[in-house]
C-alpha cells in the first residue's frame, strides 16, 4: 500500500445507518434532519482526536431538499448537534448527492483550503409530503413538454432507443427513472431475463452477506423518537428465488422489462464520513481507512441516465492513471438491474469483483444517503477481502454519472 502525502484526502471514520423502506418501513418517524445527526455524531464520535472548531465545512448531500429537508439541511444539523461554529451545506445532484460532497471535500483539501471536512448525506422518502416524482408539481418548465411526448413516441415504438437531440429535440429532462431504465433495456437488448437474474443475484449476496456479519461492521444503529433502536436494513429478502420474481408485472411500460423486484425501492437512511489531509491525520496519530485517488463526473441524455457510470468511471481511472484491472472490488448503485448490467458490460467488470455483498436492488437507495453508505460498503469489502483499490459509481437523474477510486490504507 502507498504511503499518504500531506495533501492527500483520507477517510478516518465512516458511519452509516440502516436502510428504511419508504412509507411502511422501521424509519418513517425519524426527520431527515434528525437521522443526519445522528450519523453525524457518530462519525465524530470516531475520531474523538479531532477537534470539531478545526473542521472547516460540513456538507450535506440531499437528492430532494425541501420541506423537512428544507432549509439547509446541514445547517440544521449542525445546529441539532450543537456544532454551530461548523460552517455547512446541502449539496443536491440526486442519487450522487453525497458522492459530490465527498468530492467537494477531496477537492479542497487537495487545493490547501481546509484540512477537516464532513462529508454527509440523507433522504427520508417518508417524509415527502407527496411522491418522489410529483413533490413539488405544476414546476416543470413547459419547455420539455414536446421533448416527454417524443420520449413516449419512442418507447411505444420497437425500434430500439434513438437520442431525441439527434433529431433537433429536447431530451426529457423531467422523465421518470422507471422509463429510463426501460429506455436503457431496449437501447442496449437487455432481456427481462438478464434483469431477473441479476436481481435476484443482489438479493441472494446480501442475504449471504447478512448472515455472514458483514452489513453489522458498518451499521450505526438509530433510536427513533420513542426510543426503539433500528440496527437492520429493512430490504433484503430472504429466499428470493428466479420463480419468485419472473413472475411480476412491469411498472412502468406496457410490456416492460422493469419491475419491482429488479428495480431499487424508495428509502430512508443516512450516512456520514470525516475526510481530512493526510497531514492532519498524521498530527493527531489517525490511522486511515482510506484514501480518495480520484473521481469522475459524466454528462448524457436524460433518458439513458443509467449508463452515467460509464464515462465517469473512465474519467476517474484515467484521471488516478489505472484502468479497470487496476480495480480489485467494484460498486455501481443498482437503481435499476439493466443500468448494472449496461455499464458492466461496457466497463468490463468482472461479476466476482461487483456488488460482491449485494447492491440497492436488495439494500435500498435513500438518494441523498446512497453516496457515503457505498463508499462505507466499498471500504468494508476491501477489508473482508484484505484487498486494496475499490471503484463507486452511480447513474443520476437528468444524465449524469459520477465516480470515486479509493484506496484502502
Amino acid at each position: 500500500m502507498s504511503s499518504v502525502k500531506d495533501n492527500d484526502a483520507v477517510i478516518v471514520s465512516i458511519a452509516r445507518s440502516p436502510i428504511g423502506r419508504a412509507k411502511k418501513g422501521s424509519l418513517t418517524t425519524l426527520r431527515a434532519d434528525d437521522m443526519a445527526a445522528q450519523m453525524v455524531d457518530a462519525a465524530l464520535k470516531q475520531v474523538p482526536e479531532l477537534d470539531t472548531h478545526d473542521i472547516y465545512d460540513l456538507m450535506m448531500g440531499c437528492g430532494q431538499p425541501g420541506g423537512e429537508a428544507g432549509f439547509n439541511i446541514g445547517r440544521i444539523v449542525t445546529e441539532i448537534l450543537g456544532l454551530d461554529w461548523i460552517p455547512a451545506t446541502t449539496v443536491q445532484r440526486y442519487c450522487a448527492s453525497s458522492l459530490q460532497t465527498s468530492r467537494m471535500a477531496f477537492h479542497a483539501i487537495k487545493a490547501g483550503e481546509g484540512d477537516a471536512f464532513i462529508s454527509a448525506g440523507v433522504e427520508a422518502v417518508s417524509r415527502f409530503d407527496r411522491g418522489t416524482s410529483d413533490s413539488w408539481p405544476n414546476t416543470k418548465n413547459p419547455r420539455f413538454n414536446s421533448a416527454a411526448k417524443v420520449t413516449q413516441r419512442i418507447a411505444a415504438s420497437e425500434q430500439n432507443w434513438v437520442d431525441p437531440r439527434e433529431n433537433g429535440n429536447l431530451p426529457d429532462a423531467y422523465i421518470s427513472m422507471g422509463q429510463t431504465a426501460e429506455n436503457v433495456a431496449q437501447y442496449l437488448r437487455i432481456s427481462r431475463e438478464e434483469q431477473d437474474e441479476w436481481a435476484v443475484l443482489s438479493q441472494n449476496r446480501a442475504e449471504e452477506a447478512i448472515k455472514a456479519g458483514f452489513f453489522e461492521r458498518e451499521i450505526t444503529p438509530l433510536t427513533l423518537p420513542d426510543g426503539t433502536v433500528v440496527a437492520k436494513d429493512d430490504g433484503p429478502r430472504f429466499g428470493t428465488t428466479i420463480e419468485k420474481v419472473q413472475g411480476l408485472k412491469s411498472v412502468f411500460r406496457e410490456n416492460g422489462t422493469v419491475t419491482a423486484a429488479n428495480a431499487c425501492p424508495l428509502n430512508d437512511g443516512a450516512a456520514a464520513a470525516v475526510i481530512v489531509s493526510g497531514a492532519k491525520a498524521k498530527s493527531l496519530g489517525l490511522k486511515p481507512l482510506a484514501r480518495i485517488v480520484s473521481t469522475g463526473v459524466s454528462s448524457l441524455s436524460a433518458e439513458i441516465m443509467g449508463l452515467g457510470p460509464i464515462k465517469a468511471s473512465q474519467q476517474a481511472l484515467k484521471h488516478a492513471g489505472m484502468s479497470m484491472e487496476d480495480i480489485d472490488l467494484v460498486e455501481i448503485n443498482e437503481a435499476f438491474a439493466s443500468q448494472v448490467i449496461g455499464c458492466a458490460r461496457e466497463l468490463e467488470i468482472p461479476v466476482n469483483k461487483l456488488n460482491i455483498h449485494g447492491g440497492a436492488i436488495a439494500l435500498g437507495h435513500p438518494f441523498g444517503m446512497t453516496g457515503v453508505r457505498i463508499t462505507a460498503t466499498l471500504l468494508n469489502g476491501l477489508q473482508s477481502t484484505d484487498q486494496q483499490f475499490g471503484l463507486e459509481t452511480m447513474c443520476t437523474a437528468g444524465g449524469q454519472g459520477m465516480a470515486m477510486v479509493l484506496e484502502r490504507l
